[in-house]
């Protein structure tokens, strides 16, 4: 007997549920603002690992908000540093601005059925399973 499908077939639009979790995976990046340059790795995290078996399109949405937020805390934290020369601030409401932007985009893309791509992050997370 054949495993059932983990999801619809390749190809296929994603269903409402995944749609819904897809845009939740970006907007968990929000949890950064309770617990800042945690929350906001911590939480798309949890949701790759709970669904990155199940949906390729909630997996993939949440591992690009997932490394997007891990680069958006390391400039956070050069920001952070800079502070020290005066420009920091300024930095970083730019990148405070551009990160809830973008944000804020990827989960409407992710809730229309789209997959969305961070235009400025880092890819130091990646899908791919270890090996035996």
């Amino acid at each position: 007997m054949s495993e059932p499908a983990a999801g619809p077939a390749p190809g296929a639009a994603p269903t409402d549920n995944e749609r819904t979790w897809g845009m939740l995976a970006h907007l968990a990046a929000f949890g950064g603002l309770v617990a800042p340059l945690v929350g906001n790795i911590v939480a798309p995290l949890l949701v790759w690992h709970h669904w990155r078996d199940r949906s390729a399109f909630v997996g993939e949405q949440a591992l690009e908000s997932l490394n997007f937020n891990i680069s958006v805390s390391m400039a956070a934290l050069v920001c952070c540093v800079l502070t020290l020369v005066f420009i920091g601030f300024l930095l970083g409401m730019a990148l405070f601005v551009g990160w809830l932007a973008l944000t804020l985009i990827a989960a409407i893309k992710a809730s229309e059925g789209a997959s969305y791509r961070y235009p400025f992050s880092l890819r130091l997370v990646t899908g791919k399973a270890a090996g035996p």
